[in-house]
């Protein structure tokens, strides 16, 4: 199958230098959303027409979609919907079917594309169209005597044409023997002064061809990107559906209105996520997970029965069952927590496996290296990891007792079961077993007396 999707508009009314297209709903550009659901339903060519914003389209897709071959079209001067799919036609595949979508309608589903596939053939015409209650603005579908005749556009309607509820979403399935020709028939004597793909139905009907049709299975899969409102208004809508889709598989949200899904969310039972919480990339919650308010989890996994507490960030690490994390926690890419960790408030762990029941409970930063199991780490610890230049380990055995506002200068290695006294500065190797201290010794200076401020003259 080819797909062409037709991305070139400008789109004034988006007040802004970035192409429309570009602009993210649910964390990723508009087009996105359109090539990989055209992607995941087999298409052999997808070619994208494009025009304002140049070769930036090219650049942003080609980066984001790496594993989904493309084509690009430009469309130069932008001419009508017509005239951008001619664009296309060279790149197009000798697929019989040719798939029409836009890159400003990024929520159409794999489902009703399904739908209109199955009423598609290479002697038919296929149309997605669907009732709305208000059709102001939109394309009509023409019947007669239940059989589509044509589409006549909003500003070209007569007055009973305008009473139609019947709206043509501007999907179409074509049979690509005829498109070439139906392109090359096109005229542009309307009110826009442009070349109208929609009119290939009259075309096709004036053949002799069925001109068949498939609905939408919802209204906000066929709703486009014009303006800041409506962008704000389909990010809602999607995140609703989300959240219904969420709450239908079992997860409990405290506030469904108050959630997004910039990715993939994958939950298992009786997961419990509260309010303003934030999901980016690719992201999986075990059975029982609980996800505080407030926090931002971007591709991590999380295992059964761990609580993340409110206020916490976690980019590209592992948390394993069991594991309490937080409140206002930072984990950062490498971070990997097994069973029974504990990491506390303000702590930040930055590529650091940490073993099974060590705990970090209060303001700490360890960034590269290895902390074995029953580590307990103490309020103030820093793991020096940097000498402005190259990053080093610090590797931390069982059962080691950190004492409170210690620095470990990497590279180092703390033995099992040793101890660290608090206030220690570690730049050498700890051996297993031993307390180890490295700090001046307490001295009190009998004579010393606190500066006084001196009396205004």
């Amino acid at each position: 199958m080819n797909v062409v999707i037709l991305a070139a508009g400008m789109g004034k009314r988006m007040q802004s230098a970035l192409p429309k297209v570009l602009h993210p709903l649910a964390g990723k550009p508009l087009v996105q959303h359109v090539v990989e659901t055209a992607h995941s339903l087999g298409a052999q060519h997808i070619c994208v027409v494009y025009g304002h914003g140049g070769d930036l389209v090219c650049e942003r897709l080609t980066k984001a979609c790496p594993d989904i071959p493309l084509n690009f079209a430009l469309q130069q001067p932008q001419l009508g919907t017509g005239h951008a799919v001619q664009q296309a036609v060279p790149h197009l595949g000798d697929s019989p079917l040719t798939l029409v979508l836009y890159g400003d309608v990024p929520l159409i589903s794999a489902q009703t594309l399904q739908a209109l596939l199955a009423v598609g053939a290479p002697d038919r015409l296929a149309l997605l169209t669907m009732e709305v209650a208000d059709p102001t603005g939109l394309g009509r579908i023409v019947r007669d005597q239940g059989a589509i005749r044509r589409i006549v556009e909003h500003k070209d309607a007569t007055p009973q044409e305008l009473q139609i509820r019947e709206i043509n979403t501007g999907i179409m399935l074509i049979p690509t023997a005829h498109l070439g020709p139906w392109l090359a028939a096109l005229k542009n004597e309307n009110a826009q002064g442009e070349y109208y793909l929609t009119d290939i139905v009259a075309q096709a009907v004036a053949q002799g061809l069925q001109v068949a049709s498939a609905s939408a299975q919802a209204e906000f899969e066929i709703l486009g990107v014009n303006s800041k409102q409506q962008l704000a208004q389909l990010e809602r809508l999607y995140q609703a559906h989300q959240a219904q889709t969420l709450l239908a598989a079992g997860v409990t949200l405290m506030d469904p209105a108050r959630l997004d899904i910039r990715g993939k969310l994958r939950c298992g039972r009786d997961v419990s996520i509260d309010v303003n919480c934030v999901f980016e990339g690719d992201v999986e919650l075990g059975e029982g997970v609980q996800i505080g308010a407030n926090c931002v989890l971007k591709n991590v996994s999380i295992a059964a029965g761990a609580v993340i507490h409110p206020f916490c960030h976690l980019e590209g690490a592992i948390v394993g069952a069991g594991a309490l994390v937080g409140p206002y926690a930072r984990l950062r890419p490498g971070a990997e927590l097994a069973q029974q960790v504990h990491i506390g408030n303000f702590v930040e762990v930055k590529n650091v496996q940490i073993g099974p029941g060590s705990k970090a409970n209060h303001l700490a930063y360890l960034g590269d290296g290895e902390v074995g199991a029953r580590v307990n780490i103490g309020a103030g610890t820093i793991f020096c990891n940097y000498d402005g230049v190259n990053k080093f380990r610090t590797v931390i055995e069982d059962d080691v007792f950190i004492g409170s506002d210690s620095q470990l200068v990497a590279p180092v290695r703390v033995g099992a079961g040793a101890t660290i006294g608090a206030g220690s500065t570690i730049t050498q190797d700890a051996p297993a077993g031993k307390l180890s201290l490295a700090r001046g010794r307490q001295v009190t200076i009998e004579s010393w007396q606190r500066p006084q401020k001196k009396p205004k003259a």
